[in-house]
């Protein structure tokens, strides 16, 4: 891929022209799409079911069918990587690489922040994708279209909203709020940017696969041996276990400092 990526570029082409499949499952919406060419042929988009272990393969097998695809008219599996739902983005990550893999085609990541802010296309302002992370914090980032190109401002991270304000506050410039979550976060937004707040529509808030694809066309592929998600913290279940054993183990050395004196 990367090979080819060279080779267009070295033409003044703008995007890889091939056979994508694109999956979408980082958080609720769920979304498979399969362009050619740059050109969108079918796509499934399903919002807030949360069944994407058993509805993500059944989406991608329609989507190939609508298009006349099998398996081996594939070129190229793109992905969204993360950050979201730890379990969302593992299943889409395990489908993708093992399509790739199988396939011995390319593996084209791309972060779940910069599929919503794709939505865009064509905003002139600073665009701030956001997915909730509970308890105050979101998975956020700065993105801005460049040349017909989304460039990465301010690189994806797991913050807490105030803080993430209060950083872009200190930056100039209006910004453009999308994604579904944004709604949750809306008034405080409102409150402290006042005119520098925009907001993006609704039909532009879900992730979609075909924005996916669109992007990964002028993306570098990665070995799908050695991807790893961009979960940008660890599982809620996994920082309870480790809260709790660091507890037991701090207080097990003051049982033993306390024993000892």
């Amino acid at each position: 891929l990367n090979a080819i990526l060279d080779e267009q570029n070295n033409q003044g082409k703008e995007a890889i022209q091939m056979k994508i499949l694109a999956i979408e499952s980082s958080n609720q919406t769920m979304s498979a799409a399969v362009c050619e060419n740059g050109r969108l042929l079918a796509e499934v988009t399903t919002n807030g079911n949360l069944q994407h272990s058993t509805q993500l393969m059944p989406a991608v097998d329609h989507v190939m069918k609508l298009a006349g695809w099998k398996p081996a008219d594939l070129e190229c599996i793109a992905v969204a990587k993360g950050p979201g739902s730890y379990t969302g983005v593992r299943i889409g990550a395990t489908i993708a690489k093992t399509l790739a893999w199988t396939l011995a085609i390319p593996l084209v990541p791309i972060s779940s922040l910069k599929v919503i802010a794709g939505n865009c296309e064509g905003a002139a302002h600073k665009l701030v994708p956001m997915i909730d992370a509970r308890r105050g914090n979101c998975y956020t980032a700065v993105y801005q279209f460049e040349d017909n190109l989304l460039v990465e401002r301010i690189a994806d991270t797991h913050i807490a909203s105030e803080e993430w304000f209060q950083r872009l506050l200190a930056e100039e410039g209006t910004y453009l709020f999308v994604g579904e979550d944004v709604s949750k976060y809306r008034e405080r937004i409102g409150e402290l940017f006042k005119e520098r707040a925009l907001f993006a529509g609704e039909s532009q808030a879900l992730p979609r696969a075909s924005v996916l694809a669109t992007l990964s066309e002028s993306a570098t592929a990665e070995d799908p041996h050695t991807f790893v998600p961009s979960y940008l913290k660890k599982p809620e279940a996994e920082e309870k276990w480790e809260q709790q054993h660091l507890s037991n183990r701090r207080e097990d050395y003051v049982e033993r400092v306390d024993s000892s004196i």
